[in-house]
């Protein structure tokens, strides 16, 4: 695994353990209003990461985990990250992109790992700062 593909995944975990905090919290809330299990198990874990990556993304093109881990998503034609390729990129990293990891492990970086499967389908790139 590369060095950058290895800040990537901390970064990950990184955000995956706030998102939980606060996937935590909204369920707390939402227990009395909403009994479909389906909903808690989910639906409110995926609105939440993806809100506060996209949110993150969006203002600073960083996330807390990618700030840790001194990385930042740009956009390949360096032309700002518009909501669609955010979304196309979260979209596809929680679902195509894991099935291309058990398929060809080998090519699954690429460009020493800045561009994983999901960044080249929404036309992104993690750089170091």
């Amino acid at each position: 695994m590369k060095p950058l593909t290895k800040q990537r995944m901390k970064a990950l975990f990184i955000d995956v353990a706030i998102s939980t905090a606060v996937t935590v919290g909204v369920e707390y809330v939402l227990r009395k209003k909403v009994k479909n299990e389906f909903i808690h198990t989910v639906v409110t874990p995926t609105v939440v990461m993806w809100s506060l990556e996209y949110i993150q993304l969006k203002q600073c093109r960083q996330t807390v985990g990618y700030k840790l881990m001194g990385l930042e998503l740009r956009s390949k034609t360096d032309f700002e990250l518009t909501p669609t390729k955010l979304f196309k990129r979260m979209a596809y990293r929680d679902t195509l992109s894991n099935l291309q990891y058990i398929i060809n492990r080998h090519s699954f970086e690429g460009e020493a790992g800045s561009v994983l499967p999901h960044d080249k389908y929404a036309g992104t790139v993690v750089k170091e700062v």
